[in-house]
């Protein structure tokens, strides 16, 4: 029985023998072969990471293109200037003086104070400045002012308007003074002896109203507040006076005084100033 059973283990473990052995001479099936990898299409982007775009560069501003110069005007041909004389240049010179060009007496001749003027006159207008007068610079003057009168060629002074006296005037002397037609009358008794053109102080420096009387002269005086000069001085109120002003004779009712009455006519003043005494009356007045 042993000897059976023993038997029987021993067939098993050939049979099982022979089963693997065969199995391990079984050839291994291939490897499947790897899959290709396809290339690129061409214009493809590469698996690899691209570049980062470069930033677009700013263009830089052009420079403005510079302005051609504007050529230089250009006279014309020499009418008359410095040197002449005449009715042409007495014309000139009246016209010139409407619009505050020439500040001197009207005289015919052609001389500096023409020449400069003139050139004033062609600059401020663009005209070519020669100092002599073209076609152009006539033209434009002309265009600008009107016929000169016989008194503005002839430097007549012009009327003074008339106003009706302050009652404080008609007795004794006095400068009877009319803010509304900027008119100084010098009275006596009742009666005028002289007008003259007049100017007053700013409103922040006024001429004072009212009846006054001259309680000093100064024939040469000097401001000793503004330092200017007070030619014929006639003080009637602290330090405002009658007294002439080569300002208000070079530019006219374009500036005002500090506070006195200004009078341009310096034969008038010279005159007035040797007729009033300390003590003759002064009305500062509207009519």
């Amino acid at each position: 029985m042993k000897m059976v059973i023993r038997g029987l283990i021993a067939g098993a473990l050939a049979a099982l023998l022979a089963t693997t052995f065969a199995a391990c001479a079984v050839e291994p099936a291939a490897a499947p072969a790897p899959e290709a990898t396809a290339s690129p299409a061409a214009g493809s982007s590469s698996a690899s990471p691209s570049a980062s775009p470069s930033a677009t560069p700013t263009p830089s501003p052009s420079a403005k293109p510079k302005p051609e110069p504007k050529p230089s005007p250009t006279s014309g041909p020499r009418l008359f200037g410095k040197g002449d004389s005449g009715d042409d240049v007495r014309d000139l010179q009246a016209r010139l003086k409407q619009i505050g060009w020439f500040n001197a007496g009207v005289t015919g001749f052609y001389g500096n104070v023409t020449t400069e003027a003139v050139s004033g006159f062609q600059g401020k207008r663009a005209i070519a400045v020669t100092g002599f007068v073209d076609q152009t610079t006539l033209d434009r003057l002309h265009a600008m002012t009107r016929e000169p009168t016989e008194a503005e060629l002839t430097n007549a002074p012009p009327p003074v308007p008339s106003g009706k006296l302050d009652p404080r005037c008609l007795t004794g002397r006095v400068m009877c003074i009319d803010k509304s037609t900027s008119v100084l009358r010098w009275v006596v008794g009742g009666t005028v002896q002289m007008s003259v053109e007049v100017r007053f102080g700013s409103q922040e420096l006024p001429t004072r109203e009212g009846q006054f009387s001259v309680f000093a002269k100064s024939r040469d005086h000097v401001s000793s507040i503004y330092k200017t000069p007070m030619p014929f001085a006639m003080f009637f109120s602290g330090g405002q006076a009658v007294h002439y002003s080569p300002d208000f004779a070079a530019n006219g009712y374009n500036g005002a005084s500090h506070g006195c009455v200004n009078v341009r006519d310096y034969g008038a003043i010279t005159s007035l100033y040797d007729q009033v005494n300390i003590g003759d009356g002064v009305v500062i007045y509207w009519s």
